[in-house]
């Protein structure tokens, strides 16, 4: 599971990603606080396959929450409206900038501001993914805060040099002479002891002797320790911007038209370079035909989804875009880009309500659409579709012939049996319209939002026929003798072209 996490600033937000399987954070960058933000932030999500964010929400010295953690948590309520079906988790962060800007330090001499922001956003979530116990936490939609000292070490089980080092930036901030107030206070008590025993001692001399020796075993460790966190922040830096790098460089756009077909999807699938422009030596390899076949049989949980025929699959709610992906993206992942896409649009245009409006359900008003994608061209959809939805009020047959198209295409794909149109208009499937009246088993392609929008608002007429003639224009007619007349007059080449 992809996550992505936010530093969010006024002016400012850092980015960062990670993969709740490998837990290795990763800063990808930061977003300008300009009113386009929260499309950039919605990109991030689409390009990880996720809805799955983890904030930073800061708290003061005492551990209260102040006018940021507010601020945070009103970033995450508007969030969740812009970004429908966000999930939001919360991770106590203090003084990550500060960190941040460490790391930086050791990686680069000249960095922006955003870079700490990004960085900033990477240790937050690398916080979250150390205290995450197993990812089954991260099923619910919990927008708890997570409590940030769960580790061996918080709880003093393990106080071995490598634990310290996960201590918070809080308490490395706090030191004054290069001690904590923690161990401060233990050498302030100490003295307290030494000189009581010097008063009612000889042994005084002994005592400062082991007054010393403590002060400096704890700078010796404070120095060992502050090494240790040098030696790591550096392996990590090193580790991130390898990956960081081999990430933006191994990226991909994949692209659904309009009107194409789960069939042609899989094609397009099995021929995407994964790699893009990297200039990695280890090559991703291509997606195979049992990856893309096991994709597009899986479950997916989206609402929309829910109410279609059980044998039903996922052609029609593949939304026509072009989407960016990493090159380690899986198929399924892929997919869920796009049904997320589908949703949007459904929500947004309230396409669901609309459909009722016309006596269609979703899963039917996305059928008619997926004909109406193919018969005609934005312009001509919303009459388009005001003809097959009269015919369906009269109980007509919808006549279409790219209906009977796609039911050669599931049968006979490479036209081996159906060799003439006489023939093909006979084939005996739930897809021929002119075979069998209503609407077919399924949608025929995955429409664009013009063909979504025409069935959901049809034009005002009452037509009962339609065909594209010779010349590329739409003529429509109220009778089958107008309609013949209209084949005749304009349609002697196309509308005898092989189905």
């Amino acid at each position: 599971m992809k996550i992505i996490c936010l530093d969010v600033g006024e002016k400012r937000i850092g980015v960062a990603r990670a993969d709740s399987n490998t837990r290795i954070a990763i800063p990808i960058g930061f977003i300008e606080v300009d009113g386009e933000e929260w499309k950039k932030i919605d990109q991030i999500a689409k390009n990880n396959s996720t809805n799955l964010f983890v904030l930073g929400l800061p708290r003061s010295n005492d551990g209260n929450e102040t006018a940021q953690s507010l601020y945070v948590r009103n970033f995450a309520k508007t969030l969740t409206t812009k970004i429908p079906g966000a999930r939001v988790r919360f991770q106590d962060e203090s003084l990550t900038s500060v960190v941040a800007e460490e790391r930086l330090k050791i990686r680069k001499d000249k960095y922006a501001k955003g870079e700490i922001d990004a960085e900033a956003a990477a240790i937050i979530l690398q916080d979250f993914l150390e205290n995450l116990k197993n990812i089954s936490e991260l099923s619910g939609d919990s927008d708890k805060v997570q409590k940030k000292s769960t580790s061996p070490a918080a709880s003093g089980k393990d106080k071995s040099p490598v634990h310290l080092v996960k201590k918070t930036a809080k308490e490395v901030s706090e030191t004054v002479t290069g001690i904590t107030k923690k161990e401060a206070k233990k050498v302030k008590l100490n003295t307290k002891i030494v000189k009581h025993k010097m008063k009612a001692s000889t042994k005084a001399i002994i005592s400062i002797s082991t007054l010393l020796i403590i002060i400096g075993g704890v700078i010796s460790s404070i120095l060992l320790i502050n090494h240790i966190r040098e030696e790591n922040a550096k392996k990590r830096a090193e580790e991130y911007a390898r990956q960081e790098a081999e990430m933006k460089a191994a990226t991909f756009n994949f692209t659904i038209r309009p009107g194409e077909t789960i069939y042609k999807i899989k094609q397009n699938l099995l021929a995407v370079d994964r790699n893009g422009e990297s200039s990695s030596e280890e090559r991703i390899p291509n997606y195979t035909q049992e990856e893309i076949d096991e994709a597009f049989s899986a479950q997916y949980d989206f609402a929309f989804l829910e109410g279609r025929p059980e044998e039903a699959t996922l052609e029609g709610y593949l939304y026509p875009e072009t989407l960016n992906f990493y090159g380690d993206s899986e198929v399924c992942d892929i997919l869920k880009a796009f049904l997320s896409e589908m949703g949007k649009a459904i929500v947004e245009n309230n396409l669901e309500q609309l459909y009722q409006n016309q006596g269609l359900s979703l899963f039917e008003g996305i059928t008619v659409a997926s004909i109406v994608q193919k018969e005609a061209p934005s312009p001509e959809q919303p009459t388009v579709a005001q003809v097959f939805l009269t015919r369906l009020q009269y109980g007509m047959a919808l006549g279409s012939d790219v209906t009977v198209s796609y039911a050669l295409d599931t049968i006979d794909p490479e036209r081996q049996v159906y060799q003439d149109n006489s023939a093909a208009l006979l084939i005996d499937s739930c897809y021929n319209t002119r075979l069998y009246g209503g609407l077919p088993c399924g949608p025929i392609s995955n429409p664009g939002l013009s063909a979504l929008l025409a069935v959901a608002n049809p034009s005002d007429s009452s037509y009962l026929y339609f065909l594209t003639g010779d010349d590329g224009l739409m003529y429509y007619s109220y009778t089958e003798s107008e309609h013949i007349q209209n084949i005749y007059s304009h349609c002697q080449e196309l509308c005898n072209a092989a189905l």
